[in-house]
């Protein structure tokens, strides 16, 4: 089974996921789960990682770093996890780059998913969608840390938009959870989504 988590910067991704993580793991055995996340997640994803967030690029230039660091995640961790029969959750995957470089940056949102279909990159079962409103998502960046370049306002603003536009198109995948409350509480909705999702699917052991 793989699970992504999408969201806004300050939406609680990686809160959510590592705590899916320990309860996955609890549920299905340890070494059964693959905690993971983009960019940086494969063994010398921390150079491109460090070249993402913290360098200005050209719009289409961002685009392929990010492709090739994926590229390279979902063959060194992410697919042989899954044909290993692992469970895998992924902070941030595809969703991400349409949102964040499709229409946060303004690319063409068919050419990206025609080259994620070129690249055979492998879709997710199940996208669990934390909503969070902007305000909301600053107050959480800045309480930790000044904005960076890929969270100023104005940018997730449009992000968020792209995230609705590809929720839209696709509610059977993408499960939209309002992050905007107590995080015991949105746990416990996501752990319920995910444990349906298993039921249906017949992968729960």
């Amino acid at each position: 089974m793989f699970i992504t988590f999408e969201g806004i910067d300050g939406s609680g991704k990686s809160t959510q996921a590592s705590r899916l993580y320990e309860h996955l793991s609890n549920l299905l055995g340890k070494g059964m789960v693959l905690l993971t996340r983009e960019p940086g997640g494969w063994s010398h994803g921390d150079m491109l990682r460090e070249l993402l967030l913290h360098h200005e690029w050209r719009s289409w230039s961002e685009f392929f770093l990010f492709m090739a660091d994926r590229y390279e995640h979902v063959h060194e961790q992410i697919m042989p996890a899954l044909s290993n029969g692992l469970t895998v959750i992924c902070e941030r995957y595809i969703d991400s780059t349409l949102a964040y470089q499709g229409w946060g940056r303004g690319l063409p949102v068919d050419e990206m998913k025609r080259l994620f279909s070129i690249m055979m990159l492998p879709v997710p079962d199940l996208t669990v969608w934390l909503d969070v409103p902007i305000k909301t998502a600053m107050d959480r960046i800045r309480s930790r840390k000044a904005p960076d370049r890929l969270e100023e306002e104005g940018f997730l603003c449009r992000v968020r938009h792209g995230y609705v536009k590809v929720f839209e198109e696709d509610p059977q995948r993408i499960k939209r959870v309002s992050s905007d409350r107590d995080k015991d509480v949105v746990f416990v909705e996501i752990c319920k989504l995910v444990e349906a999702f298993m039921d249906e699917s017949g992968k729960r052991r």
